[in-house]
């Protein structure tokens, strides 16, 4: 079988050679297309491809269209929205995630916005510290869950809201579980969002939501942008001069959060999985579960 890895962005060198020991030990063919810059690029290599392995690439009907021969797509990734999920069902392409890869790596990040964000960005006046501070966890998945491990050793009271998590398995890993999304915005001083980008919770994140947060609340997105209502968050903020809103996802051009300079922060790109351990551990699982669909068609984390 020949796999596909197509990276506009490329993974790390060792993780391309782990996923490269992955395909070729289990007797399968690899091919590279790395920092390509047009589409037709990616139309052409996927022509004969069995198996394609993608992060931030586009795989619309288009792609599916030109890939005659392909049977599965892993997105190297826990987020898959850049995957047309209707069209491969369609084309009778199974679409994978890897979920939990980047897990350790997007909620370190949280902390390194946070501890940024209370220290006032760091212009030299006095902040304040995490420690006894009310932590909300909307989505209790696997980066909710390494968020609630690491908010501890800062002495976090962690709470949590998952409408598809059961309130005592929230409960068992030591967190408090509200019982609405609501709740978790009115009791939190921090509220960090880890919501995929769905129907229901596109846009979901707006000004009557935020706008339940106490006096000096935070508001951390390593999540997805859709999520969160531009214009109504701008208009929230420029009300409540209380609030941060800290996020590694840039706002679209248009939306003018730089007015609200000492509140507001985006790192220049998209930053929660850009470590060296978490590209290789995406880049290696997505290899792995390929190798499984082959072999005995495993379909395990198949999101379509």
């Amino acid at each position: 079988m020949k796999v596909l890895v197509a990276t506009e962005k490329p993974f790390a060198a060792a993780a391309v050679e782990g996923i490269k020991a992955e395909i070729e030990g289990a007797g399968n063919e690899l091919v590279l297309l790395e920092k390509y810059t047009e589409k037709q690029q990616l139309l052409d290599a996927v022509k004969d491809a069995d198996a394609m392995i993608i992060r931030s690439d586009k795989v619309d009907a288009e792609v599916l269209d030109a890939a005659k021969q392909l049977k599965i797509v892993l997105r190297a990734g826990a987020g898959y929205d850049n995957i047309d999920l209707a069209a491969a069902t369609a084309h009778d392409v199974v679409a994978e995630n890897t979920p939990g890869q980047n897990a350790n790596a997007v909620a370190e990040l949280v902390f390194g916005l946070l501890v940024f964000a209370v220290r006032n960005f760091y212009n030299g006046k006095a902040g304040t510290e995490l420690k006894g501070k009310k932590l909300g966890i909307l989505a209790f998945g696997n980066v909710g869950r390494n968020v609630a491990r690491i908010a501890a050793g800062f002495g976090m009271e962690v709470y949590a809201y998952d409408a598809f998590c059961p309130k005592e398995a929230i409960e068992a890993a030591g967190v408090k579980a509200v019982d609405s999304q609501d709740d978790l915005f009115k009791t939190c001083d921090v509220v960090s969002l880890h919501i995929p980008a769905t129907p229901e919770t596109k846009q979901s994140i707006n000004y009557a939501t935020v706008g339940q947060m106490k006096k000096g609340g935070i508001l951390v997105n390593t999540a997805r942008k859709e999520v969160i209502n531009e214009p109504e968050l701008i208009k929230l903020l420029a009300e409540r001069t209380d609030l941060k809103f800290i996020t590694d996802i840039k706002p679209d051009a248009d939306a003018d959060f730089a007015q609200f300079e000492g509140r507001y922060f985006s790192t220049p790109k998209k930053m929660g999985a850009q470590t060296a351990e978490a590209n290789t551990n995406a880049g290696i699982a997505a290899a792995r579960q390929i190798n499984a669909f082959f072999k005995d068609g495993c379909t395990k984390f198949k999101v379509n």
